[in-house]
């Protein structure tokens, strides 16, 4: 593997023993290997994260802040999630 830097560090029992695991039942075949996919799914979620934040998140801010009667009263949304919150008890209990 081209670019590799060695590094050492300290893991929980629990942790160490999950890498162990996963090598010992073959999934990986060393611990930096699993140690590396553990790492890719944090950079995925992450870059996930920063995604929704770019696309989503600052567009709707920007858009609330061009217009705020766009905005939904919290009072109504309160309102509105104990009403969603009853019909779904009521549906449960078969009334």
């Amino acid at each position: 593997m081209a670019g590799v830097e060695k590094r050492t560090v300290s893991l929980p029992a629990e942790q160490a023993s999950y890498i162990d695991a996963q090598v010992a039942k073959g999934a990986y075949a060393s611990a930096s290997e699993v140690v590396r996919a553990g790492l890719r799914a944090l950079q995925e979620r992450d870059a996930a994260i920063e995604r929704w934040l770019r696309e989503e998140v600052a567009p709707t801010w920007d858009a609330m802040q061009a217009d705020p009667s766009r905005a939904i009263p919290a009072t109504r949304v309160l309102q509105n999630l104990r009403s969603h919150h009853a019909k779904r008890l009521k549906a449960r209990r078969g009334v």
